[in-house]
């Protein structure tokens, strides 16, 4: 199976993207607005990775991230 599939985490602006989230807004050039960096230690050693992996990961990295007391957005 093809492996060209990348998970990513993104530190956002907090107050601006969670006002924007309960406004149901969710477009991705949010995160172009609103990034402040890229988090790699979290995602660089999974990408690239099937489709279906790529599902599971985020799914996996955004329960740890709440765990941790993060908040997390995922399209």
């Amino acid at each position: 199976m093809p492996r060209y599939h990348h998970v990513y985490v993104i530190e956002l602006d907090p107050d601006v993207r969670f006002d924007k989230h309960k406004a149901g807004i969710q477009a991705n050039a949010y995160v172009m607005k609103y990034e402040l960096r890229l988090l790699p230690d979290l995602y660089e050693g999974f990408n690239p990775m099937t489709y279906e992996d790529a599902q599971q990961r985020e799914v996996e990295i955004g329960i740890d991230l709440r765990s941790a007391g993060f908040g997390v957005w995922q399209a």
